[in-house]
């Protein structure tokens, strides 16, 4: 799953569509790169199941599966702690040396 997301144009798609259900027409629209290669981004995504795919009439309509979503968050927000130790760090150097 994380491979599948290190890919820009990937993550850009995931963001479009978490807002809403979208064909590829409608997904491509705002991104730099044709519909066939939205195309094949989307079926890597569905390979990981990152996105599912139905029908709405004779449109293939996709949607973001937000529970992988949620493993990777729970895996960064254990970096929490790092980051704010770091920041916390940062903050008294700059504090100290005006």
């Amino acid at each position: 799953m994380y491979g599948a997301l290190a890919h820009p144009i990937r993550r850009e798609i995931v963001v479009v569509l978490a807002s809403g259900d979208k064909g590829v027409h409608e997904i491509a629209a705002p991104l730099p790169v044709s519909r066939p290669a939205v195309s094949q981004h989307l079926a890597v995504l569905r390979s990981v199941g990152l996105v599912t795919v139905g029908r709405a009439g004779r449109e293939r309509r996709y949607r973001l599966c937000r529970e992988p979503l949620e493993d990777i968050r729970r895996w960064l927000g254990q970096l929490d702690g790092f980051w704010a130790e770091r920041l916390t760090g940062l903050g008294g150097h700059l504090d100290a040396n005006p």
